[in-house]
């Protein structure tokens, strides 16, 4: 499997926020997020091929383990990994955009569909948009694993197609995350009062960027 990094430290972001816990982040993507922070998994995917054993093995500084990305639902292996992962008595995470379903071992699927302004300009921009929302694979992942919405808000603009996925959807508010979008703490600071505003009203999740509070927008955190 094609891992870009792994590395120990605290769930940054979501209802488990906080928590210490082993990243696998794997290295490929079928989208291409304008915004992407990981481009080095999506649109310049690097990394180095690692065995399930040598993965297995990685993981053991902590009971948590996050499957990241890129988009670790299509690596041919993700179940075969979440097995034994499994096996060796992990919690399993698996962060994923919701475009593909797999069955999987997994005690929180962490699902992040893209908004509109994910969408690039140029050549990818087609395939991103036709891929970026599956409401079926959605309804399969929720129905199939307990789960959280976490949706990367850039501007009060984006509340409309949000608030209509999650009526869609029929998701219970409490699971819905939203998340400012940026990578700057000022920037997040500053998308994040407001964005706080609207998780009073509506009764959705707010969450922070904690990695990028405490480290700043770096690889390895």
């Amino acid at each position: 499997m094609k891992i870009a990094e792994i590395f120990h430290s605290i769930q940054g972001e979501g209802i488990l926020l906080g928590v210490p816990s082993v990243f696998l982040r794997t290295s490929g993507c079928n989208l291409r997020c304008s915004w992407c922070d990981t481009p080095y998994t999506s649109w310049k995917p690097e990394g180095s091929e690692y065995s399930i054993d040598q993965l297995v093995e990685a993981s053991q500084p902590a009971r948590h383990v996050v499957i990241t990305g890129g988009e670790p639902m299509i690596m041919p292996q993700i179940a075969e990994l979440t097995h034994r992962l499994r096996a060796a008595g992990h919690h399993i995470t698996i962060e994923t955009a919701g475009t593909r379903f797999v069955a999987v071992e997994c005690d929180l699927m962490s699902i992040s569909p893209k908004l509109a302004n994910s969408t690039p300009e140029g050549e990818f921009a087609a395939q991103h948009e036709r891929l970026r929302i599956q409401p079926e694979v959605l309804r399969q992942l929720m129905q199939a694993y307990e789960y959280q919405l976490k949706f990367v808000v850039r501007d009060p603009a984006d509340m409309t197609e949000l608030d209509q996925l999650v009526a869609e959807l029929n998701a219970r508010a409490e699971n819905v995350v939203l998340m400012p979008e940026g990578i700057e703490p000022e920037t997040l600071r500053e998308r994040g009062q407001w964005l706080a505003e609207v998780c009073k009203t509506s009764g959705y999740r707010y969450s922070p960027r904690l990695h990028v509070d405490l480290w700043g927008n770096r690889r390895g955190v």
